[in-house]
């Protein structure tokens, strides 16, 4: 019986010379991003995702619940969750959306932006490393790269 040659992981293909797909590698690194940051912020006590919807109301402060889950890549169900999480530590805080009462809208609380600003230096080392072996005009091509994968798929 003859067997197949094994293929690397995320798809590479030795016949070919073609390397690990994108979607492959991109998931990789989300995932080690993820890891690091884990490890970060667990002295804080917020997970990376708690993270994401804190700097996602950091630059959008006062949206609804719906639209933090939408920007934080978590469902409404989890960011529901979420929020009375965040806000039982005094990082968040609901109130009636002045347009539509029916309706509340997240804020940063005060302890939210220290917890931020606490971290921001050691995020930014983090995302130093992962580029560190670009250029600085590489780095730019991979953010434009990106972004422009984002909108081509939303």
């Amino acid at each position: 019986m003859t067997r197949a040659p094994e293929r690397p992981a995320g798809g590479a293909d030795a016949a070919t010379g073609t390397g690990p797909s994108l979607l492959y590698l991109l998931k990789r690194t989300e995932l080690v991003v993820r890891a690091r940051l884990e490890e970060l912020l667990k002295p804080a006590g917020v997970t990376a995702l708690q993270y994401t919807a804190l700097t996602v109301l950091e630059r959008h402060d006062g949206i609804s619940a719906a639209q933090l889950a939408r920007d934080s890549f978590v469902t409404a169900q989890s960011m529901a969750d979420m929020v009375r999480a965040l806000e039982s530590r005094g990082l968040v805080r609901r109130e009636p959306n002045p347009v539509n009462r029916r309706e509340k809208v997240i804020l940063l609380a005060d302890a939210g932006r220290r917890l931020l600003a606490d971290h921001a230096e050691p995020a930014r080392r983090l995302e130093e490393r992962m580029v560190a072996d670009l250029s600085p005009a590489d780095v730019e091509r991979f953010r434009d790269a990106l972004k422009s994968a984002h909108r081509a798929l939303s």
